[in-house]
């Protein structure tokens, strides 16, 4: 059974998502969305990815709090940035983070925290070197966006995958 379903939650995760974005849920689309989620689990098993290990699930409760605050306040500065652009124009530009991360799935995380956020956008990590670049719409001040990201977010995801 393992071998035709080697990740079962995937597999019906994708079924679910499947019949979510085609709004039916006829027989047609159970069979196609089933099979497509048992295939794209056996391609999963090829890239054989990490297995992860959560540390401390309560630093996970705190930094969905502050991705959460931090997303409604984006979507407020987005906002207001966007009304103003006629009598003060949008600076926007790139921040480069020295980061100390190395965890795959830690980095993945932060990539869709960044990316998440309305106004920021994940561009480029270079593993050598430890540096991510950002796309901020407003930039007022880089060093402000390094130590939020160093602080807020890289911090807690160390203690959580690290």
């Amino acid at each position: 059974m393992r071998y035709w379903f080697p990740y079962p939650l995937l597999s019906l995760a994708l079924l679910m998502l499947w019949l979510l974005i085609n709004q039916s849920l006829s027989p047609g689309q159970v069979v196609l969305g089933s099979v497509l989620g048992v295939v794209l689990a056996w391609i999963m098993v090829n890239l054989q990815p990490d297995k992860t290990r959560l540390k401390n699930y309560g630093v996970i409760a705190v930094l969905a709090g502050h991705v959460a605050a931090d997303i409604v306040r984006s979507n407020i500065a987005v906002m207001s940035a966007i009304l103003r652009a006629g009598k003060r124009p949008i600076n926007s530009g790139f921040v480069t983070i020295d980061i100390s991360l190395r965890d795959e799935n830690a980095l993945a995380v932060l990539a869709c925290i960044l990316t998440a956020t309305p106004g920021t956008a994940w561009l480029e990590f270079d593993r050598q070197t430890g540096v991510l670049m950002i796309h901020v719409l407003d930039l007022e001040n880089g060093a402000a966006w390094s130590e939020l990201v160093r602080n807020r977010y890289e911090a807690p995801l160390k203690e959580i995958f690290e």
